[in-house]
C-alpha cells in the first residue's frame, strides 16, 4: 500500500458532535495503523455558518480526545485561488460553465416544484446560451456561478465498507462548483483539496454517499483518480433515530464536563461500528492501533448506549491510579465549592484517601463531587424515609449517644478499633450491629448508602464523627421532645 493520506474535515458551524469525533477517531487510528498520516482541514467555506470560536472548540476536542494531527490546520477559506484555478481547468475542457441565473430565481422554481410535488433540476438554461449572449452578459456584469456538466450515464464508486454503490447521472443536477462570488462550494472544495493534499482514503458518514457521487463526477471531470471511499454507518439512539440532543449529550466537550476519562470515551465511540474481532471491549489506544481496519467496521448503525458509556468509564476509573484520578477530579470539587484551589499536602493525602474511599463505587469523574459531598460540607439532611426508620424513638439517641462515649476514649481513630466499639456497645446491648451501623450512618452522611462505614468514619475524623452524631441526638431529641 502506498502512503496513506486521510483527512478529518469539521465545518466550524457547531461543537465536535460525537459522529464526527467517532469518525475523526476512525481516521487517527486508521493513519496510526499504516504509520500514514492524519491531516486536519477546516470546511469553512460558507463564512456565514462558521466562527473561530466554533474551530477554536472543534481544536480544543480533538485535542481532548488525545488525536494529534500530522498536517494542519488546513483552513477552505484560505485557499480559494487554489479552486478558482481548478475550475477554471473545466471551463476551459468544456467540463464546466457559467450560469448566469439569480439564485433568488431558481431559489423560486425549487419551491414551487416542491409545492407540486415534482423533481426539480436545473434545466441547463445558460448552457444553451450562444457566445455572444455569453460574452453580453460577462461584459455587463451579471453575477455568474460555474457549473459542472453532469454528462449522461451512472456513476459508480466501490466502497470499502457497503461495496458497489451506483447511482444513475440523470438524478442529479449540474452542480455549482464556484459561486458567483468566486468562492468555492463544499462538494468542489472538498475534491480540490483532497487531491491537493493527496488524499488515499477519504473515511466519513454515510450520510455522505450522496456527496460522494457528485465527487466521483468532479474527479472525472478533472481526469483525476479518486481516493479509496469508506462510508461508516451513523450513530443512532435507542430509538434507532440518529443521535440527536433528545438523546442526551451531543458535544464532545459536554462528556469531559460530565466526568468521562478520555480514554474511556475513546474506547467506548471506537467500538460503535467497529469490532477487533474477539470479544475485548476494554482496548488501550495502542491496542486500537494494532487491531484497527476498516475490514472491521459494520455496515449496520450502532446503538449509542449511555450505561454500557458509564460502565466502560467505571472500568477505566477503577484501573487508574489514585494520583492521576485526583489530578482529575480536583477541577470538579472546585467547581463544587467543596475545595479551595490552595491544596496543602495534608489536604492532598486526606483527599487521595477519598478517592481510594469511591473510585470502586463511581461511575463519572463528577460522582466523585456528587456522591461524597457529605465529607465536606455537614448541613446536610436526613432522607426522610430512612430518619423515620433509624431515628424512630428516644432509645435511637440513647444507642447514638453511647457509641459517642465510646469513641471519646479511643486512644486511635482508626476503622477497626471504630468497628470493635461499635459491635462491643451492640453486644452489651443486646442488639444487633445494625440497629447501630445504619443510625450512624444516617447521622454522619445524611444517607444509608455509601462506601463502609467504618472506612468512612475514619476519613472523616474523630472530631467531626462526634460531632455529627451529637447533632443527630438533637434532632432526636427535637422530635420527640
Amino acid at each position: 500500500m502506498s502512503e496513506v493520506r486521510v483527512r478529518m474535515a469539521p465545518s466550524p458551524s457547531g461543537f465536535l458532535h460525537v459522529g464526527t469525533a467517532r469518525t475523526t477517531i476512525y481516521n487517527w487510528l486508521f493513519a496510526r495503523h499504516h504509520q500514514g498520516k492524519f491531516i486536519l482541514r477546516i470546511e469553512d467555506t460558507d463564512v456565514s455558518r462558521s466562527s473561530q470560536e466554533m474551530v477554536d472548540a472543534i481544536l480544543e476536542s480533538i485535542r481532548w480526545l488525545g488525536l494529534d494531527w500530522d498536517e494542519g490546520p488546513y483552513y477552505q477559506s484560505q485557499r480559494t485561488e487554489i479552486y478558482q484555478k481548478y475550475a477554471q481547468k473545466l471551463l476551459e475542457t468544456g467540463k464546466a460553465y457559467f450560469c448566469f441565473c439569480p439564485p433568488q430565481e431558481l431559489e423560486e422554481k425549487r419551491k414551487q416544484a416542491i409545492a407540486s410535488k415534482i423533481d426539480w433540476k436545473y434545466n441547463r438554461t445558460c448552457l444553451k446560451l450562444s457566445e455572444a449572449e455569453k460574452e453580453e452578459k460577462i461584459k455587463s456584469g451579471v453575477p455568474k456561478a460555474i457549473r459542472l456538466f453532469v454528462p449522461k450515464g451512472q456513476t459508480v464508486f466501490s466502497d470499502l465498507v457497503y461495496g458497489e454503490l451506483k447511482k444513475e447521472n440523470e438524478e442529479l443536477d449540474d452542480l455549482i462548483i464556484l459561486r458567483s462570488d468566486g468562492t468555492s462550494t463544499y462538494n468542489f472544495a472538498c475534491v480540490v483539496d483532497d487531491v491537493d493534499m493527496k488524499i488515499s482514503h477519504v473515511i466519513r458518514g454515510n450520510d455522505h454517499i450522496a456527496n460522494t457521487f457528485k465527487q466521483v463526477l468532479i474527479y472525472q471531470a478533472l481526469d483525476l483518480t479518486t481516493p479509496k471511499f469508506a462510508h461508516i454507518p451513523l450513530i443512532l439512539g435507542k430509538d434507532k433515530a440518529k443521535i440527536s440532543k433528545r438523546h442526551g449529550a451531543v458535544s464532545v466537550m459536554e462528556y469531559k464536563e460530565q466526568g468521562f476519562l478520555r480514554e474511556a470515551f475513546v474506547n467506548f465511540l471506537a467500538l460503535l461500528g467497529w469490532s477487533p474481532k474477539d470479544d475485548r471491549e476494554i482496548l488501550s489506544i495502542d491496542q486500537m492501533i494494532e487491531l484497527f481496519t476498516l475490514e472491521g467496521v459494520n455496515p449496520s448503525n450502532p446503538i449509542f448506549d449511555r450505561e454500557k458509556l458509564e460502565w466502560m468509564n467505571g472500568e477505566y476509573i477503577r484501573a487508574s491510579k489514585n494520583e492521576k484520578l485526583l489530578s482529575l477530579i480536583i477541577p470538579f470539587l472546585i467547581k463544587e465549592n467543596l475545595i479551595s484551589e490552595d491544596i496543602t499536602k495534608q489536604k492532598r493525602e486526606w483527599l487521595l484517601k477519598y478517592v481510594s474511599l469511591f473510585k470502586e463505587r463511581t461511575k463519572t469523574l463528577k460522582e466523585f463531587a456528587e456522591k461524597g459531598r457529605y465529607f465536606f460540607e455537614c448541613d446536610y439532611q436526613y432522607e426522610e424515609k430512612a430518619a423515620k426508620k433509624h431515628f424512630n424513638s428516644p432509645e435511637a439517641a440513647d444507642r447514638l449517644r453511647a457509641y459517642v462515649d465510646r469513641l471519646s476514649g479511643l486512644d486511635s481513630f482508626e476503622k477497626a478499633k471504630i468497628e470493635e466499639a461499635l459491635r462491643k456497645l451492640a453486644d452489651e446491648m443486646q442488639t444487633k450491629p445494625a440497629a447501630l451501623i445504619h443510625p450512624v450512618r444516617l447521622a454522619t452522611t445524611g444517607t444509608t448508602a455509601g462506601p463502609p462505614l467504618f472506612d468512612l468514619l475514619e476519613l472523616l475524623g474523630k472530631e467531626e464523627v462526634i460531632k455529627r452524631i451529637k447533632k443527630a441526638v438533637e434532632f432526636i431529641q427535637t422530635k420527640f421532645s
